[in-house]
């Protein structure tokens, strides 16, 4: 047992420490993509639903327990909302948290149904980290691997880093605000929940509410940057497939056998690249959608609050902090999601410079006209009907739920 617990945190804490050894060692490489990584800090929460690990009695155990204390926590905080309606401030609370815990569950719904669907992409874009890259090109694709996998792991670390801080905040509210008795307003039959009459029970709850919000934001935070580094690999693929097209005539030296032959293996490479995006997209679809709906929503709740409380600086600040927040895991997918496409934007204009007119037979030159013609069209993070995540897309809509919003609150006062 003491074994076992010790392998989990080998794994929770050796994406850090690889970070270190590459961050150190300017010739360093990762053995892994970050996907790669963050899959194994999930796994050592005992909470990564695939079929391999469905198969160990004991993580489905914990598993269980866990499901079980997350069910139990959002039907306290259904069961409190009642008491909150009268307050438009409480009421808000009631609803971010609770709003909150369902987005967990549907991701627990996303893994549980497509874990093992994820575990071969990841395992592709594992084989295109492995690629052996020869020529003129290959070091600067070794230190493009190397750039992004320690910016990554930066983000990483930043995450995790503001995550835990929230958390310490939340669980410590009770001891700094009078008026509150627990980390989340909930509430309890028997009123098992207030300290005066169940001092016991409230312990408990109490207890139970800070290690479950540890876990599960933990969790959270690990899964989100997981979910959003497969599309960061692809975006590397794109930057390693446009680094192999401007050496590519470099390479090939005038030999009209040997640039038939890397033409054909890049333009397999950028048919790889383009399947495994439309899987990631079909993967993802749901869980897109949920998510661009429920940050959305939290954005829209809070900058509510903000502009109905705005005469009281301490609650407007709590509902910012809330809405900072969401806005920033917003902003995290659509930055990623502008890079994916900017970047296969950049294998049309990689493949055009690549192509000479006086080299090669016409054959060749029909297949760089074929390849132009394909890397015309950009690659996007998607989730049908809804636009693609992009910086521009996600502005307009906070434009026009601003200008909503702006109209309630005035209809407040």
């Amino acid at each position: 047992m003491t074994e076992r617990k010790n392998g989990d945190w080998d794994r929770l804490w050796l994406p850090f420490c690889e970070g270190w050894a590459v961050l150190k060692d300017p010739q360093a490489q990762s053995r892994h993509i970050v996907a790669y990584w963050t899959r194994e800090q999930i796994k050592a929460l005992r909470f990564y639903t695939n079929s391999e690990e469905q198969r160990q009695s004991k993580n489905v155990a914990w598993q269980t327990y866990i499901l079980f204390s997350l069910t139990v926590s959002l039907a306290s905080l259904l069961y409190g909302i009642p008491e909150s309606l009268g307050d438009i401030v409480n009421l808000g609370r009631d609803l971010v948290f609770s709003i909150t815990c369902i987005f967990i569950f549907f991701r627990l719904v996303f893994f549980a149904r497509y874990a093992d669907d994820v575990d071969m992409v990841i395992n592709a874009l594992e084989d295109i980290h492995h690629r052996t890259i020869s020529g003129p090109g290959s070091k600067e694709v070794q230190a493009t691997k190397r750039l992004h996998f320690l910016l990554f792991m930066a983000l990483l670390v930043i995450w995790l880093t503001f995550l835990v801080l929230f958390i310490l905040i939340k669980m410590s509210t009770p001891f700094w605000i009078e008026s509150q008795i627990l980390p989340f307003h909930v509430a309890w039959p028997f009123h098992l929940h207030d300290p005066r009459k169940h001092p016991i029970a409230h312990a408990i709850i109490f207890v139970t509410q800070s290690t479950t919000m540890l876990y599960f934001l933990i969790w959270l935070g690990i899964v989100e940057n997981f979910c959003v580094s497969i599309f960061f690999e692809l975006t590397s693929a794109l930057r390693v497939l446009c680094i192999e097209l401007r050496n590519l005539q470099e390479l090939c030296q005038g030999d009209e056998n040997r640039l038939i032959i890397e033409l054909h293996r890049l333009t397999k490479f950028h048919q790889q690249i383009i399947l495994l995006s439309d899987r990631c997209n079909n993967i993802f679809n749901m869980a897109f959608i949920m998510q661009m709906l429920v940050n959305f929503l939290l954005v829209s709740l809070s900058l509510f609050e903000v502009l109905a409380a705005r005469k009281d600086p301490q609650v407007a600040a709590e509902y910012l902090v809330v809405m900072l927040m969401t806005l920033g895991h917003l902003s995290f997918w659509s930055k990623f999601g502008d890079m994916f496409s900017e970047e296969s934007e950049q294998v049309a204009l990689a493949a055009y410079e690549a192509y000479d007119p006086t080299v090669g037979s016409k054959n060749i030159h029909r297949h760089f006209l074929f390849f132009i013609q394909r890397v015309q069209k950009p690659l996007f993070m998607s989730a049908n009907p809804f636009p693609p995540f992009s910086l521009a897309n996600y502005m307009f809509i906070l434009k026009q739920c601003y200008s909503i919003l702006t109209i309630l609150a005035n209809t407040l006062d």
